[in-house]
């Protein structure tokens, strides 16, 4: 083996060295990123100040978009009537809402986190 020879096989091998390091440095990056991304995402959306922003008037979907899915819910309908009642449970904060004809007609909150 030639000295020229061996010094590119060296520098092949640093660059495979380095290229490698560079991709865990951007993996764990990413995976530091998706993580963060997650977490925030979990964050609950049953807050009083949330609650705060449920109107009369709204619609389930609405109020969805601002508390999330209700842990139950139950319908029911009469004639042109129809009523919904959703709860929302996390710990100990129970928000329960009524929706007459899909608009928000009482919500009462009890508890707390």
């Amino acid at each position: 083996m030639t000295p020229a020879s061996f010094t590119l096989i060296t520098v092949k091998e640093n660059f495979k060295n380095d290229m490698n390091i560079r991709k865990s440095v951007w993996l764990k990056f990413f995976a530091t990123l998706y993580l963060a991304a997650f977490l925030l995402g979990c964050q609950s959306k049953l807050t009083e100040q949330n609650y705060q922003k449920v109107q009369s008037g709204m619609t389930l979907e609405e109020v969805k978009a601002i508390l999330g899915e209700p842990t139950t819910s139950k319908s029911s309908g009469i004639g042109p009537l129809s009523g919904t009642s959703a709860e929302w449970k996390e710990g100990e904060l129970t928000i329960n809402i009524q929706f007459l004809n899909n608009k928000l007609q009482l919500k009462t909150m009890n508890g707390s986190k």
